[in-house]
């Protein structure tokens, strides 16, 4: 029997479950990839409000991905909420220090839907190297009309862009993949009708992407499989917790 592919998720504790490090657990089991985790910070959150965030040292959450890197063949990393630029930079130095062919993509989680922060708006504009070598950013519209201000994205950078479209005025669902100067609509049907928000879906997204990726997908045909995962994952129920199926 193949061995399942390898895959880490850097993302904080969700105890709710939506998001985060077990929000990404599910997401690459029920995609049969072996996924692997490092806490980059310890929440209080419920599916609808974030309490508290405590940090975990930067050093802490280094020694974590090296272990990790050096004991398992992992060919695609996932990350989620960080502190700042130079806590996003140290890691994916670790990542590529230990495998430079990994695929790395970054769900630039800069605040909650309930006005929570995360990221270290500040620090946005020390990001224009490190963001040269991810291999996709997975930014929501408002998301990338405030990394695009300081990044100038997608014009300077060498990493893929996804655009998701689940917050925007126009074409609501509509996603953007930017590739090579190229733009690919992925489009969703009857978008209104049948999907319901759920928390943590940008992390599902991203994580259902990685383990595209992860399995040897091409950057357009992870995204679209990503699409179509996460659409049954909004269907799933009318709650904010959804629920992973076939």
């Amino acid at each position: 029997m193949q061995e399942r592919p390898y895959v880490i998720s850097i993302a904080g504790f969700d105890p709710s479950g939506g998001a985060g490090l077990l929000s990404d657990s599910k997401t690459f089991e029920h995609l049969k990839v072996m996924g692997l985790g490092v806490c980059t910070a310890l929440t209080l959150q419920t599916a609808s409000q974030c309490l508290s965030l405590e940090w975990r040292p930067l050093d802490e959450v280094i020694e974590a991905i090296q272990v990790l890197m050096e004991n398992y063949p992992v060919s695609a990393v996932k990350i989620g909420i960080v502190k700042d630029a130079e806590f996003l930079g140290e890691i994916i130095k670790t990542v590529k220090m230990s495998n430079p062919e990994v695929k790395i993509v970054w769900d630039p989680v800069l605040k909650s839907t309930s006005e929570f922060i995360f990221f270290d708006l500040e620090t946005l504009s020390q990001l224009k190297t490190a963001v040269n070598k991810l291999s996709l950013i997975t930014p929501n519209y408002n998301e990338y009309n405030v990394l695009k201000e300081h990044l100038l994205l997608p014009d300077t950078n060498k990493c893929s862009l996804l655009i998701k479209g689940g917050h925007r005025e126009d074409h609501l669902g509509t996603d953007v993949l930017v590739e090579n100067e190229t733009e690919t609509l992925l489009q969703s049907s009857r978008y209104h009708e049948e999907y319901f928000p759920k928390h943590g879906s940008g992390c599902v997204l991203s994580s259902a992407i990685t383990a595209e990726l992860a399995r040897g997908e091409n950057m357009e045909t992870a995204c679209r499989n990503g699409k179509l995962y996460i659409e049954k994952f909004l269907k799933s129920n009318p709650s904010l917790l959804g629920t992973h199926s076939s």
